[in-house]
């Protein structure tokens, strides 16, 4: 039902100002310096204080991953590291599949969020054949929240109690995009160039 190989040909997507690119050991410190953010932690729900070392190994590793997408946000004039986010916990009989995206404190507010989110469903409706993706939100970030309902998701459920932060208890908002509900979400105001890295 699904095309596998989209996932393991790790693509090359080009928006208007953004472009999506298979997540390296170039994006190791960048992504590193990203974790230590405390209201990037806060957002992501990251308990973890990840290591420069784990993280190189994770993005070293990204390419060999040929279940999973990882790619890297990047400023299409620049090159600067805008973020990072994955196309995971796939399930092939079902068309099913997992999406998370995380942004450095500075590419907020800009909406390089949505437009990141919109190249990534693109591919994942039209070139791997995903039925349904599916994302988890913290009930204390409506920002994202909004951002999620612009590119076509919608609130499902709610798991209470969910995460603690900060001594608090908070609520975990569970969003899916379907690729029949499409319309006025999804797709890019611009031509969206597919380049296919191979590992």
């Amino acid at each position: 039902m699904i095309d596998a190989t989209a996932l393991s040909e790790k693509p090359v997507l080009t928006g208007p100002r953004v472009r999506l690119a298979p997540l390296s050991i170039r994006h190791a410190a960048a992504f590193h310096t990203a974790c230590q953010d405390p209201e990037t932690r806060r957002l992501t729900g990251s308990h973890h204080d990840f290591t420069l070392e784990e993280l190189q190994k994770w993005c070293t590793g990204s390419a060999d991953r040929a279940d999973r997408l990882d790619l890297a946000i990047e400023d299409r004039e620049t090159g600067d590291f805008l973020g990072e986010l994955a196309l995971n916990e796939i399930d092939p009989p079902n068309a099913h599949g997992g999406f998370r995206i995380a942004l450095v404190p500075d590419a907020t507010d800009r909406g390089i969020g949505s437009e990141a989110i919109r190249l990534l469903l693109d591919y994942a409706f039209d070139r791997v054949g995903l039925h349904r993706v599916q994302l988890e939100v913290f009930d204390y970030n409506p920002r994202a929240r909004r951002a999620y309902e612009k590119c076509g998701f919608e609130v499902e459920g709610r798991l209470r109690e969910a995460l603690f932060w900060d001594g608090t208890w908070h609520d975990v908002l569970v969003m899916a995009a379907l690729r029949s509900r499409r319309g006025g979400g999804g797709g890019t105001d611009a031509d969206v160039d597919v380049d296919t890295m191979r590992p």
